[in-house]
C-alpha cells in the first residue's frame, strides 16, 4: 500500500480515536505521569493526618507495583536505579505499614540505598522530606536565611529575583527549616539501618524549635505568600510538590490538622489523582495537564482540518478560551489561574487562530493573548517558561540551582513561539522581535547542530523546536544553521529507522541515544526534516513506515518519559504525547507531500 495513503488512514484512525477520548467539555484528560516521589508524598501525608485508608492502599499498590525488579526505582527504562525515588518510596511504604523492614522487597531497595552511599546521598528535596518526619536531622543552621524574604529586590538573591517555580517551593522551605518541624512517629519507626555514617545521632541533640521575635515578620511574609498563591482549588499554584510543603509549614505555624486551609490543600491534591480505567491503579500527578494536552491535540487536528473533527476542534476551543486568565495568558493546569507560561499560551492562540476572523470574543482574546506573548521576550531575544529577563544568584550552593534559580531563554520555547509567530501570526524576519528571536537561536546552536531543550528530551526536542520555529518565520532551508542542524538529525538516527534519546542527555549535557527509538523523538526529527526537505528522502520515507508500525505498540516506544521537569529528577511520560505529536507530523508530511508528489506527477 502507499505511504501516503498508509498515513491518510492512520490519520482517520488517530482523529476517531481522539474524538471518543474528549470529555463533555471539550478538554481531554491524560495522565501526566513522573516517578514514585509524588505517590511516595501523597501517601505519607495521608498517614500522617490517619485520612483516606482506601486511598493509602491503592497508593501503597501503586509504589509496590512499580518497583523493579533488582529492588529499587527508575525515572526512566534505561535507569540503573534513582537513589531518592527508592528512598522516598522505601519510607512511604515503611512508614505507612505496609511493608516491614524485613520483607524482601524493602530488603533489596535497603541494599540498593547503602551501596549508593545512604540517606547522606540523597537529593536535598529528599532530605528535607525525611526531615519533616524526623528520619534525618535538619541542619541546626539552615542555609537558606530568612533574609531572602526582606531582601531587596535589587540584590540578586532576593526571594523577589528567584524564579516563581523556587519561590513558590522556597517559601515553605523557609518556614520549615527555620522551625525544624516534624511529624512525629513512633520511637521504633526509624531509617538508622540506611545511614553510612554516624550523622543520625544528630536527631537525638535535635533541639524543639523555641519561638523568637526575630522570625515574626519573616513568616508572616512567607504566610501571606502562601495565601496569595493559592489557587481555588486549595493546591498552592497547582504544584502538587509544592502544596505538600505548604501544608507542613501551616502545620509549623499553628495550624490545626483540621484547618479549613489545610482541609482544602488534601482536596486539591486529591483533585490531581489520575486513576486508570479500572479505578484500581492511581497516580497523584504533579500538575494535571489539561489545558496543555487539550490545546496540543486540538491544533494537531486543525493542521489537517477535516469535517469529521469540526465539532471536537469547536468544542475544544470553548473550553481554551474560557481558560484564559487575566493577564492574557493560559497556565498548564485547569486549576492554574493566575500563573500563565510561555509553551501553554502559544500553544492555546493555535488553537483560536482559525476562530479570529468570525467569532468576536475568540478574536480579542487573541489579540490579547498575542500581546502578552511578545511582551514575554527577554532582552536577549529568546522566550522563558514563567519568567521575563530572569536573574538570580544564590550565594551557597544548592543541587539543581542552575536548573530552577532563574529561568532562562529556551531553545525549545524560543522555537515554539517563534513557529506560532510565523505559521498562525503569519510574523516573518523582518519583525523586529522574531528577528532577534533567529539571532538567538543561531547564536546559542550547539556545535555539532543541535540545540538543548529544557522542558523535553531534550537534544532532539530543542533542534525540533527550533528548526521548525526558523521554517516558519522564513528561514531559508539552504541557512548555515538549518544545514548543520539537518545533517545532525541524519546522523543520529538509530538502525531501526526513527530516533530515540535517553533522559540521561539533560543531566550529561551532550546527547545520549536511547537504544530503541520512540514515536515521540521519531515524530519531532520527522517534522523538523519535512520542514527543511521538498520531497522526502528515503530516510524519511523509511521513518514514516516505522512510526506506523510503532503507534500502537504499548511499552518504552510509546511510554517512555519525553518530558523534562527537573534534570536528573523529574521526568514525565505525556500520555497524550503518543497522539498528539505523530498526528502532528502525519498531518505535515501529507500537506505537504501528497501536492508535491501531485506537482511532481503533473509536470
Amino acid at each position: 500500500m502507499e505511504l501516503n495513503h498508509q498515513l491518510s488512514l492512520k490519520h482517520a484512525a488517530l482523529l476517531t480515536k481522539l474524538h471518543s477520548m474528549q470529555q463533555e467539555d471539550g478538554s481531554y484528560h491524560f495522565c501526566f505521569e513522573s516517578g514514585a516521589m509524588t505517590d511516595a508524598h501523597m501517601l505519607l501525608l495521608l498517614y500522617a493526618f490517619d485520612e483516606d485508608k482506601p486511598l493509602q492502599k491503592q497508593l501503597q499498590h501503586r509504589l509496590i507495583r512499580t518497583q523493579s525488579t533488582a529492588g529499587h526505582w527508575k525515572q526512566y527504562d534505561d535507569d540503573h536505579g534513582h537513589l531518592s525515588s527508592t528512598i522516598e518510596a522505601y519510607t512511604a511504604l515503611y512508614v505507612s505499614g505496609a511493608l516491614k523492614k524485613e520483607d524482601e522487597r524493602l530488603q533489596a531497595a535497603a541494599s540498593f540505598i547503602r551501596q549508593n552511599g545512604g540517606l547522606e546521598k540523597a537529593h536535598v528535596s529528599t532530605k528535607a522530606l525525611l526531615a519533616l518526619y524526623h528520619l534525618y536531622p535538619w541542619p541546626s543552621f539552615f542555609p537558606l536565611p530568612l533574609f531572602l524574604l526582606k531582601a531587596p529586590a535589587w540584590l540578586s538573591f532576593s526571594f523577589q529575583r528567584l524564579s516563581s517555580y523556587v519561590r513558590t517551593h522556597f517559601a515553605s522551605l523557609l518556614i520549615l527549616g527555620h522551625t525544624r518541624y516534624t511529624i512525629k512517629l513512633p520511637s521504633d519507626c526509624t531509617l538508622f539501618h540506611l545511614y553510612q555514617t554516624n550523622k543520625y545521632k544528630k536527631l537525638q541533640q535535635q533541639k524543639p524549635y523555641a519561638s523568637k521575635s526575630s522570625t515574626t515578620k519573616p513568616f508572616k511574609k512567607a504566610e501571606h505568600y502562601l495565601l496569595d498563591h493559592m489557587e481555588d482549588d486549595g493546591t498552592l499554584h497547582s504544584y502538587a510538590s509544592a502544596t505538600f510543603l505548604m501544608v507542613y509549614a501551616l502545620l509549623a505555624l499553628g495550624y490545626r490538622k483540621d484547618a479549613p486551609l489545610i482541609k482544602q490543600a488534601i482536596t486539591g491534591l486529591k483533585s490531581h489523582l489520575f486513576f486508570d480505567q479500572t479505578n484500581q491503579d492511581v497516580h497523584l500527578q504533579n500538575s494535571p495537564s489539561s489545558v496543555w494536552d487539550t490545546a496540543l491535540l486540538t491544533y494537531a487536528m486543525q493542521e489537517r482540518n477535516s469535517e469529521q473533527s469540526t465539532s471536537s476542534i469547536n468544542r475544544s476551543a470553548t473550553f481554551i478560551l474560557k481558560r484564559q486568565q487575566q493577564s492574557g495568558g493560559w497556565g498548564f493546569s485547569t486549576s492554574n489561574s493566575f500563573h500563565p507560561d510561555v509553551d501553554d499560551t502559544q500553544a492555546a492562540l493555535r488553537v483560536l487562530t482559525p476562530l479570529v476572523s468570525s467569532d468576536h470574543q475568540a478574536a480579542i482574546a487573541w489579540r490579547k493573548g498575542l500581546h502578552w506573548l511578545l511582551h514575554r521576550q527577554n532582552r536577549d531575544g529568546g522566550w522563558a517558561a514563567f519568567e521575563k529577563n530572569s536573574s538570580a544568584h544564590l550565594p551557597i550552593p544548592l543541587q539543581n540551582a542552575s536548573d530552577t534559580i532563574v529561568d532562562p531563554s529556551a531553545a525549545d520555547l524560543t522555537g515554539r513561539t517563534l513557529e506560532f509567530l510565523g505559521s498562525h501570526a503569519r510574523l516573518t524576519t523582518a519583525h523586529p522581535g522574531v528577528k532577534q528571536g533567529v539571532q538567538w537561536l543561531i547564536e546559542t546552536q550547539q556545535k555539532d547542530g543541535s540545540w538543548l531543550g529544557r522542558w523535553g528530551i531534550a537534544y532532539l526536542y530543542g533542534t525540533w523546536a527550533a528548526v521548525t520555529g526558523m521554517h516558519a518565520v522564513g528561514i531559508s532551508a539552504d541557512h548555515l544553521s538549518m544545514q548543520k542542524a539537518r545533517q545532525w538529525l541524519e546522523q543520529n538516527s538509530l538502525t531501526d529507522g526513527g530516533w530515540g534519546e535517553s533522559c540521561q542527555s539533560d543531566v550529561a549535557k551532550r546527547f545520549i541515544p536511547l537504544h530503541t527509538s520512540t514515536v515521540v523523538h521519531t515524530a519531532w526529527a520527522l517534522d523538523a526534516l519535512v520542514s527543511l526537505y521538498p520531497f522526502p528522502t528515503e530516510q524519511m520515507k523509511y521513518a514514516a513506515k516505522q512510526l506506523l508500525l510503532w503507534l500502537d505498540e504499548e511499552g518504552i516506544r510509546t511510554a517512555y518519559p519525553t518530558g523534562g521537569g527537573l534534570p536528573g529528577q523529574f521526568y514525565i511520560h505525556y500520555h497524550s504525547y503518543r497522539y498528539c505529536w505523530p498526528l502532528l507530523v502525519i498531518s505535515r508530511y501529507l500537506n505537504k507531500y501528497t501536492l508535491s508528489e501531485e506537482d511532481a506527477l503533473s509536470m
